[in-house]
């Protein structure tokens, strides 16, 4: 088995519902610990920084609402076939 690589307290982008999971199980092992080392504080603060970056895009995302959509609606005769 492999020795696990030294964290130099920079937290790798988090894309997916999965990774903020775990980013956010990491976040609350971390913030317990009494006696953190400074590069341990820097994971957190990079941690945390990455998980508002998801929200943020997130939020965009759900911005995506039809009502705020101001072009041309579909009519429902559009969508019936021509046979009527």
């Amino acid at each position: 088995m492999s020795k696990r690589k030294k964290v130099n307290g920079r937290a790798r982008p988090i894309r997916t519902k999965r990774d903020y999971e775990g980013a956010s199980t990491v976040v609350k092992r971390l913030s317990n610990q009494a006696d953190r080392d400074s590069a341990a504080e820097l994971r957190l603060q990079s941690l945390l920084r990455q998980m508002d970056e998801f929200d943020d895009v997130e939020d965009d995302l759900a911005g995506d609402n039809p009502e705020d959509y101001s072009g041309p609606r579909r009519r429902w005769s559009d969508s019936e076939s021509g046979d009527s």
